[in-house]
């Protein structure tokens, strides 16, 4: 596999930096999830952000392959990386299948992983219980309080992964405690979650944190979210044809 095709969030990262954006300007980026075997519409897909104004970067939200193979993850890779702007992703369950997890390793990056941009704090990680046989460590309550805690350099906070709490894959013994964990931080903006395949906006927990889950490609629909302020945002709802 060629360098230029591994650790790609790594790369997008430095894509991303070389841009710096205040804390203080509107952030824009682009929500979708669940890219497998939907190569045609990534195409369409790509055509369509590129034409948004003021898009920061664009986030996956999980199972970008459906068998966890590194020719799907190039696949996608091939297609996204005609995007205008940097795109990151977290691992899905569907990237785990066989050897995916080592592949998705190799391809991305860490399973685990948060950035600032724009005074923002982004905190990805895995939460496909599931594939780990719901032994309690999936997701890893413990390195997600330490990030949430550490608000050094940023205003806002994020979290983002494949499956929500809400879902049955998610480790069901864990479920509680990853909320508390969420609401305790007093500057998380929204959860992002992908897996469901389609977009949902509610407070599952009735703790005041939105839960949003993502389009999936099939839909070509995706959700461009715009925050600013201390915790202030906006959705906009952006569906996209085929290429005639």
């Amino acid at each position: 596999m060629p360098a230029a095709e591994q650790q790609l969030t790594t790369q997008n990262l430095v894509r991303l930096t070389s841009r710096p954006k205040s804390a203080n300007d509107t952030l824009r980026f682009v929500f979708v999830g669940d890219c497998q075997r939907f190569y045609d519409e990534a195409e369409d897909f790509v055509a369509s952000v590129n034409k948004q104004r003021n898009i920061d970067f664009v986030i996956i939200a999980g199972d970008i392959s459906d068998f966890g193979l590194v020719r799907e993850m190039r696949w996608v890779h091939h297609r996204l990386r005609k995007l205008n702007v940097p795109y990151l992703t977290v691992i899905g369950n569907h990237d785990q299948v066989g050897n995916g997890r080592a592949v998705y390793q190799s391809v991305f990056g860490p399973l685990n992983y948060s950035f600032v941009y724009g005074g923002t704090k982004f905190i990805c990680l895995d939460t496909n219980g599931r594939e780990h046989g719901f032994q309690g460590q999936v997701p890893n309550l413990g390195w997600l309080g330490q990030q949430l805690a550490d608000t050094a350099n940023s205003r806002r906070s994020i979290v983002l992964c494949h499956v929500p709490p809400t879902d049955e894959d998610f480790d069901p013994a864990l479920a509680l405690a990853y909320a508390r964990t969420i609401r305790g931080s007093s500057q998380l903006v929204f959860h992002l979650a992908g897996h469901i395949h389609r977009f949902t906006n509610g407070q599952p927990f009735h703790d005041g944190v939105p839960y949003l889950t993502a389009y999936n490609f099939r839909k070509r629909r995706y959700t461009v979210l715009s925050v600013w302020g201390r915790r202030q945002f906006n959705l906009e709802t952006v569906a996209y044809a085929p290429a005639l």
